[in-house]
This record gives structure tokens, sequence and C-alpha cells, in this order.
């Protein structure tokens, strides 16, 4: 049953300790250093996740623990890329730069930034003051996110100044080496007014080890915008995962992000989304693939703060095994928000007999002038479906994983990037496949 225990002050801060966060600190500007100590005094202030807090109902507490991780070591090895044309423009690992691409030289002319922390640190403090991890955490893990800003080392810093439209993804490796290494993966992507970029963030261990993955993405679309945004998440599956995703969206400008949930033996990702001008669209798209005794625990936050906003989400699930997933999702809208329009739907594909969903989708809606659903099913494979391709001499396992593919491609036909959409589509099946 999901709870929790008595925690030791090694479950409660692990390898996390102020004797660690002091040899931490790197050498960067002294508001970047305070920065990071008035997080850690938040981590250790705050409390661990209890069974009485709400934002964690249904979560097996037991699973989220700290003890035995420690941030990685320094690690060389660089993972096999996704299959896509465009090289990695940065990879990782362990949480520090191992590898970098130039970007193509009409995008560096037109003064688009593919950098990293560390470098925006020094070369645009304001920028990074303003949007990394300005927006609260209001979906739970807020002692998780105050761990991640504390001990960060490095991530990806993406500028893409006023009217440019960047041509091919730019693609991010993240990598995590070693029994027991913590990393702390972060990417910040800011689009000027009327600029496009799609970014696509691959998480990945480098080997089937303990680990743990704190990580972090602000995304920030000014006026007429478009962010196309991807995550593929292919940790370990001995890997605890916690994800927290943050999307301003202004005036006219769209968003689309995509999270790929494929690894971890327990993940939890948090998505909150702040459509806080006129025409803002906010599509937020999800698939989990959860398999063994595995838990995905999935947990998002849609405002509506300007009228004429619209937000759609759409979050499947297919279930093998023992596993579990959680979906807890609220649409808020506020009293000024009038013509808001806003959809949630979760849905679960129960492929097993002892696999386990839970959702709780939500609004709480404050204006009187709104169009606003939400909704959520569990239902297993189409007996007729089945049928069908078992009639044709397709075995039952294959028939099984065909469905699914079905199931997803409502999802990832929503990507206008066709040769993303494939790279995706291989993910899927190894890990189906397995």
């Amino acid at each position: 049953m999901a709870g929790t225990t008595i925690q030791s002050a090694a479950d409660l801060v692990g390898g996390f300790t102020p004797e660690v966060f002091a040899q931490h600190l790197a050498e960067s500007p002294a508001w970047w250093h305070e920065r990071k100590r008035a997080a850690y005094a938040r981590f250790e202030s705050l409390p661990m996740p209890s069974r009485t807090d709400e934002g964690w109902r249904f979560s097996n507490l037991s699973g989220v623990r700290l003890e035995g991780f420690a941030p990685g070591a320094a690690a060389s090895a660089v993972p096999a890329p996704l299959r896509l044309a465009a090289a990695p423009a940065l990879t990782f690992v362990n949480g520090r730069l191992a590898a970098r691409t130039l970007q193509p030289a009409t995008a560096a002319a037109a003064g688009v930034v593919v950098s990293t922390l560390s470098e925006a640190v020094a070369a645009h403090p304001e920028l990074l003051r303003e949007h990394f991890m300005a927006q609260p955490q209001k979906l739970g893990s807020a002692k998780f996110a105050a761990l991640h800003e504390a001990f960060v080392l490095d991530g990806a810093f993406i500028h893409v100044p006023r009217g440019v439209e960047v041509a091919d993804p730019i693609v991010i490796v993240h990598s995590v080496r070693g029994e027991g290494a913590a990393v702390f993966p972060h990417t910040l992507v800011i689009a000027e007014d009327n600029s496009k970029v799609t970014v696509v963030d691959y998480f990945v261990s480098g080997d089937e080890s303990r680990q743990f993955a704190c990580g972090a993405n602000d995304l920030y679309a000014g006026h007429g915008s478009r962010i196309t945004y991807t995550a593929a998440q292919c940790w370990s599956l001995e890997t605890l995962s916690l994800q927290f995703n943050s999307t301003v969206v202004r005036r006219d400008a769209r968003v689309q992000s995509l999270n790929l949930h494929l690894g971890g033996r327990q993940a939890r990702h948090e998505s909150l989304s702040q459509l806080q001008a006129p025409g803002g669209f906010s599509e937020m798209l999800a698939l989990t693939v959860a398999s063994g005794s595995r838990e995905y625990d999935q947990r998002t936050l849609q405002i509506h703060q300007a009228p004429n906003t619209k937000s759609d989400l759409l979050y499947k699930n297919a279930l093998l095994d023992k596993s579990r997933t959680i979906f807890s999702g609220l649409i808020i809208v506020d009293p000024d928000a009038q013509k808001t329009d806003a959809y949630q739907s979760n849905r679960n594909l129960m492929l097993s007999d002892d696999a386990e969903s839970n959702s709780l989708p939500g609004l709480e809606i404050q204006a009187n002038d709104v169009r606003c659903t939400h909704g959520a099913t569990s239902a297993r494979i189409d007996p007729e479906q089945e049928f069908y391709l078992k009639s044709r001499g397709i075995p039952p396992k294959a028939a099984n994983e065909l469905l699914i593919y079905g199931f997803f491609e409502e999802v990832l036909c929503r990507l206008e990037n066709e040769e993303l959409r494939d790279a995706l589509r291989s993910l899927v099946r190894t890990r189906i496949g397995r």
C-alpha cells in the first residue's frame, strides 16, 4: 500500500549534506552563490512529503528516499543520441558538459544563443535572474525543486531573439552514469516575441545502476512566439526520477510540450502552464509505457490568467504487469479569464489485471463565460481489434504491441516534425519490446 515510514536524517538529505553542498559551490558570481544558498536553506527546512499531503495522494512515498544518493562524479562517456539528423547541441554527463556541436552559421548570425547555464551566469545574468526557476512550485515538490536549484551544476540555456525562427530542432542530451549517482538536469528556453524554436531533451542512463534524477525545465514564450518542446525520459529502470516543468505563455503565443516516459523505477513529473495574456495556447501531451512494478506519477496545473486563452491536455498511459500510474490534473480559470477554452483528458490502456491507474482530473472555475472539459478513462484492449489482428495470423504479443502503437499515435501525430515522431516511435518500440 502506498504510504510512508518514519525517516532518518539520511533519508531526508541523503548525500546532500551541508558539507557536500559547500564543496559543490564553484567559482561563479556572488548572486548565483546566494541564490543557491537560499535554495539549500529551503531544502533543509521543508519536510519530506507525507501521506496527508494532497499533492502526493496515491504516491508510494516509501520509495521517495534520498539515502544512498550523492552528486555524480565526473564522467566522459557520451551516450548514443536520438535518431535525428541534427547532432546534439549540448551533451551533459553527470551534470557536466561533455560535448557540444556548433549551431548553424545562420542561427548564430541571427543571434540565437545555445549555451550552458554556467556560461549564461556570466554572459546573460539578467535573463537568468528573470526566468530561471522563476515560477512558484505549486504541485507538491517544493523541497525537491529547492534541492535541484541548490545542486544544479549545469544545463542548457537557449535564447531566441525577437522574430527569429530556428529551422532544425535543438537537441540536448542529459546522461547519468554510476551507482548512486544523482544528477540535476536543467533546460531554460526563452523565445522572444514572434520567434519559433523546437527543443528536444533526451534523458538517458549510461548503465542500469540505481540513480537519482531531479530535473527541471523553464519555457518562456513571448508574444506571438512558438515553442515546441519534447522530453524523452529513458533513465535506467532503477532510477528515482523527479521532473518539474514550468511554462509561461504570453499574448498569441503557442507552446506545445510532449513528455515521453519510458524509464525509472519511480518517476514523478509535475507540469505547470500559465497563460498570462489573451490568445495564449498551451498544448500539454504525454505518453507513458509502465511495466514491471514501476510507478509513474503525473501532476498538472493549467492556470488561465487572461481572457481568450486556450489549453489542451492529453496524457496517455499504457500499463503492463503490476505497474501503477497516477494522474492528478487541475484547470484553474481566474475571474478575469473570460472566454477560456480548456480541455483535459487522461486515458489509460490496461494491459494487465494487476496494473493500477488512478486519475483525478479537476476544475476550479471563477469566470462565467468559459468552456472547460475534463475526463479520464481506463479500459482494456478492444476484443474486436485484438481478434481482427489474431485472425490475420499475428501472434497475441505482437498484436498487443501494434494496438499500443495505435493508442499512442493520436499524441505523436500532433508533432509537426515527422523525423521527431519517428525517433519517439523507435524509443517506444525499444521499451515495449522488452
